[in-house]
């Protein structure tokens, strides 16, 4: 027995859309299963960055898989473009984590030297204030210095979900929106997919839902250790471009926008927003640049990351149901394009690139263990 496609993957966000589409590149037939503009979707709400600095520094390998898609982002935004003509606005010229203290500057040059001590190549540089503001001469008198990375850039993200929608169509992808899945049965190594529209049958199955896979794993044998951290996000009006240079929590965007974020809530409900939190956070930025304190803020809002219990990513399959795998990370735009081009072929040829098999749910065993 055979299904309608060969994969269905279940979550159109940035990780489901990636996945997705490096698959059907590949000429797999691929549906790809979405739950509609009512989802809490990660991927409308993120800060956009393409984000290597600081990753990595507990779990070393995950700091070589982010550095590995980071260098694959240019090319990975060159194809989209070229296919489906949507400009993604990517950009790599090196990002800064700004300081206030002689404290907060010296646990960076801390963390960021663990990751130095592990790969001797890591391209990090702890610049002082006067090194920085010849980079940055719109700095406020409190910034005492900054980590900087070669590797960071950021995107537009909006624009990268509906070009990874786009070129999934393009190159023979099936959408199937407001098709959320409510019940996943295996029969003769076919799977049968219940959703809100109707059912779909495919031979194999990733689970890239989101929050969404702690109910739908629990279907196929995996039990998901992931939780929600809710993060706030600030944008204020447009105006003349002045910050040439992503940062960890302030940004310019290629409209104008400056947007501000710098929260972490152990929290599921994202659709408030905490003013104390939204103030403290312009409160931070206003010292980084004086030059944003007249600005208007046009809107805010809040998102969740996908967070797992050590905070890294995880690829598996499952143990009980052939053919079904899982992935989940709080990441999903700096890793897209190793989920398009090494992820998705590694789940296509059942042979895991040793670096991807580092984050399969066995390192929670071990450490209950």
């Amino acid at each position: 027995m055979h299904g309608e496609f060969g994969y269905a993957v279940i979550g159109g966000g940035l990780v489901g859309a990636s996945l997705a589409y490096g698959l059907a590149k590949q000429g797999q037939k691929v549906v790809m299963l979405d739950e509609a503009d009512i989802a809490r979707r990660a991927s409308r709400g993120n800060f956009a960055l393409v984000w290597v600095q600081g990753k990595g520094a507990a779990f070393p390998v995950y700091s070589d898989w982010t550095i590995s898609s980071a260098l694959a982002w240019s090319g990975f935004a060159d194809e989209l473009e070229e296919l489906t003509g949507i400009r993604l606005y990517h950009r790599r010229p090196g990002g800064f984590v700004l300081c206030l203290s002689e404290d907060e500057l010296a646990f960076r040059a801390e963390e960021l030297g663990k990751l130095k001590a592990y790969n001797a190549g890591y391209p990090f540089e702890i610049l002082s204030r006067e090194e920085l503001v010849n980079l940055l001469p719109q700095i406020g008198p409190e910034v005492v210095g900054a980590s900087y990375c070669a590797l960071d850039g950021d995107v537009n993200s909006l624009m990268l979900l509906r070009s990874l929608h786009t070129a999934f169509a393009l190159v023979g992808g099936t959408s199937l929106p407001g098709s959320k899945v409510v019940d996943i049965q295996c029969n003769s190594n076919v799977y049968r997919l219940s959703t809100l529209t109707g059912k779909v049958y495919a031979n194999r199955i990733i689970l890239a839902a989101g929050l969404g896979n702690r109910e739908l794993g629990s279907m196929v044998g995996f039990d998901v250790p992931v939780r929600a951290q809710r993060g706030e996000i600030m944008v204020t009006e447009k105006i003349a471009s002045f910050l040439h240079y992503p940062m960890h929590v302030i940004r310019q965007t290629n409209e104008g926008g400056v947007m501000i974020g710098d929260s972490h809530e152990e929290a599921e409900d994202y659709n408030s927003v905490s003013i104390p939190i939204q103030s403290g956070m312009a409160s931070r930025a206003v010292r980084m640049f004086p030059c944003l304190e007249p600005l208007n803020v046009v809107r805010m809002w809040s998102a969740l990351r996908v967070l797992s219990c050590d905070g890294y990513p995880i690829y598996a399959h499952s143990n009980t149901h052939p053919g079904a795998y899982l992935v989940t990370c709080h990441s999903g735009v700096t890793l897209a394009a190793a989920h398009a081009h090494r992820l998705a072929p590694s789940i296509h040829s059942g042979s895991w690139d040793p670096i991807i098999s580092s984050f399969g749910l066995e390192r929670f065993h071990a450490e209950a263990a």
